[in-house]
């Protein structure tokens, strides 16, 4: 009989009720966004599978940055596309790098916002891998050193967080070491530390122009069945300095973003990808779905299983969402 009287749809009745005991709240300053800069005045490229992200040179990323500031978000993600790409990626250390100069236009106009540079040599190599290739084969120990020479590139035009996407061993050691080394000990790393070979990349691809000229990446970037060793690669770039670490995708990977909440004390990142993106974009378009209610309903579930920071490509419209 007393079991009758637990009626858990009590604290459903109302919206008033539902905020009072709600368990999860995404905020405007929990959220990342990823921005593509290229070379060139005056560019503004709109990718064809990601509608509303577009390619930005450096003069016309201040609008876009502006609208980031007005939002309220704190953090901008920046990928690079370069003007020229060779085997080994060289342009992504250059002082005069497209990423280079976002981060120091940011600094200089924007500098209340966190500038986090990521760290890979795939939009630069011309075999468009993450690392060096030797007879087909990417070489994780050859890789780091050029790793490290990009991350103190960034760090001196003023990257805030550094933050390697390539999924070499050992790159957060020997990138803490390399800024230790030269000045930049204040500068976070935030590692790409559970980035798994998903098919859920293919957008940005397009934008990053990145894709692989041969095989695929499946050799460094993680088996999309394992959770343990996700684990292992969390603890692992933990042991070797990272300030904070990610899981990538997001959707399909939440069962491990939780589980990684579970067993480290260091702030959680997740990537809300561009294939995740384009689906809710291409449904919403097609009618099918809400795309207001879906997108944040998706943060939300990102943020209960344990993400404190969530990268995704819907900031803009969510932190309009979620003011009003």
């Amino acid at each position: 009989m007393m079991e009758m009287k637990k009626r858990l749809r009590r604290l459903r009745s109302s919206e008033a009720f539902r905020a009072l005991v709600r368990e999860t709240a995404v905020s405007v300053d929990d959220l990342v966004y990823p921005v593509f800069v290229v070379h060139g005045a005056g560019v503004k490229n709109a990718v064809p599978s990601m509608p509303g992200i577009f390619q930005f040179s450096v003069d016309t990323l201040s609008e876009e940055l502006e609208k980031v500031r007005a939002a309220g978000i704190r953090a901008v993600l920046l990928f690079g596309i370069p003007e020229k790409k060779d085997e080994i990626g060289s342009e992504a250390w250059s002082e005069s790098g497209v990423v280079q100069s976002a981060i120091r236009l940011m600094k200089r106009d924007f500098p209340e916002l966190i500038a986090i540079a990521d760290v890979c040599l795939c939009e630069y190599t011309s075999h468009g891998h993450c690392g060096v290739v030797q007879g087909g084969k990417i070489l994780n120990d050859a890789t780091l050193p050029l790793l490290c020479k990009m991350s103190v590139s960034l760090a001196r035009a003023g990257a805030d967080v550094i933050a390697p996407s390539d999924m070499m061993d050992f790159r957060v050691g020997k990138i803490r070491e390399a800024l230790d080394e030269n000045g930049f000990s204040d500068t976070a790393i935030m590692a790409y530390s559970a980035k798994f070979a998903s098919g859920y990349y293919s957008p940005f691809r397009d934008a990053a122009l990145s894709a692989p000229a041969f095989g695929d990446r499946r050799t460094y970037q993680m088996d999309y069945a394992n959770g343990k060793e996700a684990l292992r690669e969390i603890v692992s770039d933990i042991e070797e300095g990272a300030d904070i670490v990610m899981v990538k995708p997001a959707l399909a990977y939440l069962d491990v973003l939780k589980e990684a909440s579970e067993t480290v004390s260091v702030p959680l990142a997740v990537y809300n990808v561009s294939g995740e993106y384009a689906m809710v974009k291409a449904a919403a378009a097609a009618g099918m779905i809400d795309e207001k209610r879906i997108v944040l309903e998706n943060l939300t579930a990102m943020k209960r299983a344990g993400a404190k920071i969530i990268i995704t490509y819907h900031a803009l419209s969510a932190a309009r969402w979620l003011s009003e």
